[in-house]
């Protein structure tokens, strides 16, 4: 029998909620599924919800000293391939043994009338997932934000150095004109989920479109490569040792990756960005420069026209954040961290265009 999840016993697990009101799924009929799909799988066990995360659920299962994570898409209708379970499945499934950061996966249902939608099932990672404040014992260490900045730059460069075709990843996108597609993509997102005109993003889109880099290097991608989706061990900052979300991964150019990261880091000279993540500042921040330098250095990478992958990185995250804020307005979530959400899109618009002016 499952347990009532809000008294789940994992009141200890910084990371653990009870489940949000409106987010709970059909528990018997997961449990009754997952008995039958995975080895020794209890019949009673505890319940409880992942509180990051701005999209897909994610909870996790827990049976005396074993835990599973099962993760879906939000509620509500959804974007066209976005929240994709069986990518990440394929992605997981294949890039773990190469890709240590990569959590393995056990399982994917793809039949929505078990929970509502199709999930996956996979190991639970232990650790530290940095958000908004420094956690006590990673305050007395030395040189702490430079060392986390260049653990998470030495993740993403090692993700993009593994070979898709040697892991059998070679068929997971079409790398070729894959920027160009993006631009045009994020374009149609935004036409689907605005609720008012913002000439701004036109202006941004059409520069963006104007220059897309012909970029010939492919890899895999991870498309939304951010501290909150990475873990480090316990109070020791330089080495990720997880990587979180990777529903959206495909292949491309990575410096589209790249881009994303430095979107979501502090801002600079008063510019705008996504900066909702990174902890509050105890030491100066590495500037956007010195960990495009060492990225290039990791991969030997051309890091060329930098300002065209950050401008297109902030213009696509305010779609994104119209698109949570859209499913909030419209009552497909009750989760009132989506309620400002609105009102970010134009700045992240307008700071997308002072790049391209550079």
């Amino acid at each position: 029998m499952t347990k009532n999840p809000a008294r789940t016993g994992l009141e200890t697990d910084a990371d653990a909620i009870p489940v949000r009101p409106g987010e709970e799924m059909d528990w018997a009929a997961l449990i009754t599924y997952l008995g039958t799909r995975l080895d020794d799988f209890p019949a009673s066990l505890q319940i409880s919800q992942f509180a990051g995360g701005h999209a897909n659920l994610t909870y996790l299962l827990s049976a005396r000293d074993r835990e599973w994570v099962v993760r879906r898409p939000p509620l509500g209708p959804l974007p066209k391939n976005a929240h994709d379970m069986a990518r990440e499945h394929q992605v997981l499934s294949r890039l773990h043994a190469t890709y240590d950061r990569a959590p393995r996966v056990y399982l994917l249902c793809e039949d929505p009338s078990v929970i509502g939608a199709p999930f996956l099932v996979a190991e639970r990672r232990r650790g530290t997932v940095l958000r908004r404040e420094w956690p006590e014992n990673f305050r007395r260490l030395d040189g702490l934000e430079r060392r986390i900045a260049l653990a998470l730059i030495d993740a993403l460069a090692d993700l993009h150095l593994v070979d898709p075709e040697a892991i059998g990843l070679g068929d997971l996108g079409r790398p070729q004109g894959f920027a160009a597609r993006q631009v045009k993509g994020w374009g149609e997102r935004w036409h689907a989920a605005k609720d008012k005109e913002l000439p701004v993003f036109d202006v941004v889109h059409g520069e963006l479109s104007r220059r897309v880099p012909d970029n010939p290097r492919v890899s895999v991608l991870h498309n939304d490569f951010k501290l909150d989706n990475c873990m480090v061990e316990d109070g020791v900052p330089d080495r990720v040792t997880a990587v979180f979300d990777w529903d959206m991964a495909t292949l491309g150019d990575p410096l589209i990756d790249l881009g994303t990261f430095l979107n979501y880091w502090p801002s600079e000279d008063g510019s705008f960005s996504w900066d909702k993540m990174p902890p509050m500042v105890r030491e100066p921040y590495p500037g956007r420069a010195e960990l495009i330098a060492h990225y290039a250095q990791r991969t030997g990478f051309d890091v060329g026209d930098m300002n065209w992958y950050e401008a297109f990185a902030l213009w696509k995250t305010g779609v994104v954040v119209q698109q949570i804020y859209i499913r909030y307005a419209r009552g497909q979530t009750n989760d009132q961290r989506f309620a400002t959400y609105g009102d970010y899109a134009e700045p992240l618009f307008e700071a997308a265009r002072g790049l391209l002016a550079r």
